[in-house]
């Protein structure tokens, strides 16, 4: 629901007041008061960022899967740091990954993979705030109230949408980290408008519509649009006498609002029903690989940062059986995403980034009690994939040692992932903003991207 509180009045015959409130179908967006709005003030031409027109597509793996069963496979370990699956050679020579990604394998010459990343923690939620908020403040499993505003509302906030009438931030089907929605992926103190949009729903389902985008209530485009009329009419008073800027504000807000009810182009992008049905076999006729074409519709439309959400990676045990349903359908869906993406000519425009919010141990378990083996938490050693955006590909950068346990060389952490990001987007991770405290903090602790890598 999406409502901005103007004072009261008389009611319609269906309930609403005239000047009380306009409501629209768009879900996720909470209740906005007016301060939430002027935190939120889209735009300002302090903080805008100049000129890219660069996108992202963050695959967001909740839960996450171990580094040495996907793209760090360890073949001379003991079995038990090995685990089932066998590393295959890719396009590039020397960047092997594991067998369940053959598709994958044919395009690696379009990503990179960064194989010494860490943070140290084991701590699902301390994890999501480390690589979705770049710095995890006091998180933690006993405290998972997010401290800091994620990357994504921080490009909402500086960069808006590429395109008019295009949401600037989505999640699809929606932004959760570790069971929470929005969490680490949510605005913080820069305020409720940057939260993700989410389209909810299964994009893989033949009758998918984006509920958000529905009118309530029996309200059609014309009634919508009177209804707009007459609270500018009512609110003319307040406007003419309000010097503070309010209004202004609120009339902002209520533009976009507007624009991505009724536009055009939001409605064409989360239209799967139009796209070539060849090319979503390419995907997976799955709930990940549409979630994943969704995207890039969405980055073709004109959003700047999207989020797709694959959970139900916590494999403490039966690991196996867990990974051969779950990696193919990665790997169908991210090797699309990349040919896509290159196909149409977006990916020196898209950065695709691969990760979750921590790894797991080398060493497998014996199955819990389960009789099944698994593994457990691990930050010690991870892996980000990344790829497109001007971002080199064919690469590996950094290593972790003979079992997996820790990085060999070129050690990184996630605000270095971070000020990669922010370079690609064009944003200078320097800026502050003021958290609720009023102390200014910059959008990322680390100013330089990897080097490896632009």
């Amino acid at each position: 629901m999406f409502r901005i509180d103007a004072g009261r009045s008389a009611r319609y015959c269906d309930g609403m007041t005239r000047r009380s409130f306009l409501q629209l179908g768009v879900a996720g967006m909470a209740s906005l008061s007016l301060a939430d709005v002027l935190r939120g003030r889209a735009f300002s031409a302090a903080a805008h960022a100049p000129g890219s027109d660069t996108s992202v597509v963050l695959i967001w793996l909740d839960g996450e899967p171990g580094h040495m069963d996907l793209y760090d496979l360890k073949p001379q370990a003991p079995a038990e740091y090995r685990g089932f699956w066998k590393p295959i050679h890719t396009n590039v020579p020397g960047m092997d990954i594991c067998e369940l990604f053959p598709r994958q394998a044919r395009v690696a010459d379009k990503f990179s993979i960064v194989r010494s990343l860490h943070h140290d923690n084991g701590d699902h939620f301390t994890g999501g705030a480390w690589m979705l908020n770049g710095r995890p403040g006091r998180v933690s499993g006993a405290n998972t109230q997010p401290e800091h505003p994620s990357i994504g509302s921080i490009v909402a906030r500086l960069r808006g949408p590429n395109r008019p009438g295009m949401p600037a931030y989505v999640g699809v089907p929606y932004a959760m980290s570790i069971g929470l929605r929005p969490g680490y992926f949510g605005a913080g103190y820069l305020g409720v408008p940057h939260n993700p949009f989410e389209t909810d729903g299964d994009p893989n389902q033949p009758n998918f519509q984006v509920n958000n985008l529905q009118l309530t209530g029996g309200m059609t485009l014309d009634k919508m649009d009177d209804r707009r009329q007459l609270l500018s009419h009512f609110d003319g008073v307040r406007r003419q006498i309000d010097q503070t800027g309010a209004t202004q504000a609120m009339d902002r807000f209520q533009q976009q609002a507007y624009e991505l009810i009724t536009g055009p182009e939001a409605r064409r992008a989360f239209d799967l029903s139009t796209e070539d049905p060849r090319l979503r076999d390419q995907y997976g006729r799955t709930h990940w690989g549409q979630c994943t074409l969704l995207a890039r519709r969405l980055v073709e439309a004109g959003t700047t940062f999207v989020t797709v959400h694959m959970g139900g990676w916590d494999h403490h045990w039966d690991l196996k059986v867990g990974m051969e349903n779950y990696l193919p359908q990665v790997d169908a869906a991210v090797a699309a995403l990349f040919r896509d993406l290159d196909d149409r000519g977006l990916l020196e425009k898209t950065l695709v980034v691969l990760c979750g919010e921590f790894s797991r141990t080398p060493r497998m378990n014996d199955g819990s009690g389960q009789g099944k083996p698994g593994r457990d938490h691990w930050g010690n050693s991870m892996f980000c994939l990344l790829g497109g955006g001007g971002i080199k590909g064919g690469l590996v950068v950094g290593s972790t040692d003979r079992l997996g346990t820790a990085p060999k060389d070129r050690p990184l952490m996630p605000p270095d992932i971070h000020a990669t990001l922010y370079h690609v987007l064009g944003i200078d991770p320097k800026i502050q903003f003021l958290d609720r405290t009023g102390r200014p903090i910059a959008a990322a602790d680390t100013t330089e991207p990897v080097r490896e890598l632009v």
